[in-house]
């Protein structure tokens, strides 16, 4: 992928995150009655505008990191210029309104969430079902597979919540990072209903690291067994009557380790039939299969009409709308535990990313799919509505303090307890950036 599409990509994804960040904040104040000047994505020189009916110039500006709804307020120089017998200025509105137009930027990015995560559900996945490989050598897995083996097993959930791919097995232990205790994985055979619960034992776990290895430090080895998880209607593999779940162990007598070797060895096979050696029920078996030739993408090839282990995951339209909510609350209850530990030293602060890692993301995320991409845009979504409530001035958290008081004490603060707010979080804020940024230089430097 060439520097082009990441830079493609990430404009689009912060173009998205902005527009839809600040038109909460636009349609918020239209329902205050306050008179907007402009509509702004984007600061420096504008490379488009129009001026609305409304009397909003609406802009779209060079440098796309951030943007801004300016309203009229009577602490502007040209307000008198301006301002006609009808305006509502911003100033003179009730700080519950001020504090509700703070909210809606914020409040926009969840709702984009929930609505990104619905499409989600709706439009339905297909991943690779987690199965574990055999635990690293000396490993907390490794150590509790003597009395339970797991290679092999279906990771079904961590701690509880279902994990039904490799993203989500990865989320749920990210969730973890810094703790001490006990973490739950919910085990079965790929295809079987009962789950069973092993517990592994960590402490401090992965504590501060820069670079936290999630998998390996627990031993868990990421597995594709060859096991049928799918089957063409049709197929040869159907005709020949192999069925779903079994397990593939010889192909012409020839040892089958995993879907990997299956492919390789299918894919060299001739017209001539071969036994393939499944077991299927705690019964072991030989069916004859004749592999079917077919043009491919990449050129012809032998296939079965087989597939791997999937997780299918699909909802109606209604169904979608508590799981798109509940997707969402999982995410911000993440992101706040992980923003948590971040202030606490249990996660470290190298985590945090700047806009060369978001870039590099929403690029890998478009390259891989649009699921994958509308998914980078919830995730990121959540984590700037989250950003923004933080109580820091500056930012929207930081004005919902300021009218919060207001509100309380029937007047606003003074304009030195203010002026000192904006230059403190502009302090914090800047420096935020700043450490962003060096992460960023640093994983490309040691990448």
């Amino acid at each position: 992928m060439t520097i082009a599409h990441y830079l493609l990509a990430f404009l689009v994804t912060l173009g998205v995150l902005i527009t839809v960040h600040e038109l909460g904040h636009y349609w918020v104040a239209r329902w205050s009655g306050v008179r907007i000047l402009k509509f702004a994505v984007g600061f420096g020189r504008p490379i488009w505008k129009r001026m609305d009916r409304r009397g909003t110039e609406w802009v779209v500006a060079a440098i796309p990191l951030g943007g801004y709804v300016r309203m009229l307020d009577e602490r502007d120089p040209d307000y008198q210029d301006r301002v006609t017998p009808t305006d509502v200025p911003f100033g003179t509105l009730h700080p519950r309104w001020r504090i509700a137009i703070a909210l809606g930027g914020p409040g926009a990015n969840f709702v984009l969430a929930v609505v990104a995560y619905w499409v989600l559900a709706v439009a339905g996945s297909t991943t690779l079902m987690p199965v574990l490989g055999v635990p690293g050598e000396g490993s907390p897995l490794a150590a509790v597979a003597g009395e339970t083996p797991v290679a092999g097993m279906e990771i079904a959930s961590i701690d509880g919540a279902p994990t039904r791919s490799w993203q989500e097995v990865t989320l749920a232990l990210a969730s973890r990072l810094g703790d001490s205790g006990e973490i739950v994985f919910g085990l079965r055979e790929p295809g079987a209903d009962r789950l069973r619960d092993v517990g592994v034992e960590v402490s401090d776990w992965q504590r501060g690291v820069s670079d936290p290895d999630i998998f390996g430090s627990l031993g868990i080895q990421p597995f594709q067994p060859a096991v049928i998880g799918m089957l063409e209607p049709g197929s040869p593999a159907e005709r020949a009557g192999l069925r779903l779940w079994d397990r593939v162990e010889r192909i012409d007598g020839q040892p089958i380790a995993d879907w990997r070797a299956l492919q390789k060895v299918v894919g060299g096979l001739g017209d001539a039939p071969v036994a393939i050696t499944v077991a299927r029920g705690g019964a072991v078996m030989d069916i004859l299969v004749r592999a079917e030739l077919r043009t491919m993408e990449d050129g012809e090839r032998r296939v079965l009409g087989i597939g791997p282990v999937v997780n299918v995951v699909e909802s109606g339209p209604l169904a979608a709308v508590p799981e798109a909510f509940a997707s969402t609350w999982g995410t911000v209850a993440s992101t706040l535990g992980l923003l948590k530990k971040m202030l606490t030293g249990k996660v470290s602060t190298a985590n945090l990313s700047g806009p060369i890692t978001i870039s590099k993301v929403a690029g890998d995320s478009a390259r891989a799919g649009w699921r994958y991409f509308v998914g980078v845009i919830a995730a990121l979504s959540i984590s700037l509505g989250i950003l923004n409530l933080l109580p820091i001035p500056v930012l929207d958290g930081g004005h919902v303090i300021f009218a919060g008081a207001e509100w309380v004490r029937g007047k606003p603060l003074s304009e030195r307890v203010q002026a000192l707010g904006l230059q403190f979080g502009v302090v914090i804020v800047g420096g935020l950036m700043m450490l962003a940024l060096f992460n960023d230089f640093s994983r490309i430097l040691s990448g």
